[in-house]
């Protein structure tokens, strides 16, 4: 069973740009909306909008808010996520195709370094 956001979730991650170095999505979403489990690697993501969710990974979950405008890194990880704002997420995710690895050490959503 793939991962792929792209696939487990083709109605709120859309592929927007790729090449053999690199791949950009682009999320949308909406209050209440949940993704399904899924896995990304090494990215930047790029808020488009401020938001809030919930990131829930192997037992542990967080609640991150992100304004717009602010990248953040997201280490190679599989999660699943919720918008637990009043506000519409929009983001662009940046994930490098360089070989990186999905750890449960690694902090799980989004982090300013």
């Amino acid at each position: 069973m793939s991962t792929d956001p792209a696939v487990t979730d083709p109605e709120l991650y859309r592929v927007i740009f790729e090449n053999d170095r690199v791949r950009i999505l682009e999320y949308r979403d909406q209050p209440g909306a949940r993704t399904q489990w899924h896995s990304h690697p090494d990215a930047v993501m790029v808020p488009l909008a401020s938001f809030r969710r919930r990131i829930g990974a192997h037992g542990r979950q967080v609640e991150v808010q992100l304004a717009a405008g602010q990248p953040r890194w997201v280490g190679a990880q599989e999660h699943a996520g919720e918008n637990i704002g009043d506000t519409d997420s929009h983001a662009l995710f940046i994930e490098l195709k360089e070989p990186g690895v999905v750890s449960e050490d690694v902090p799980i959503g989004p982090s300013p370094a």
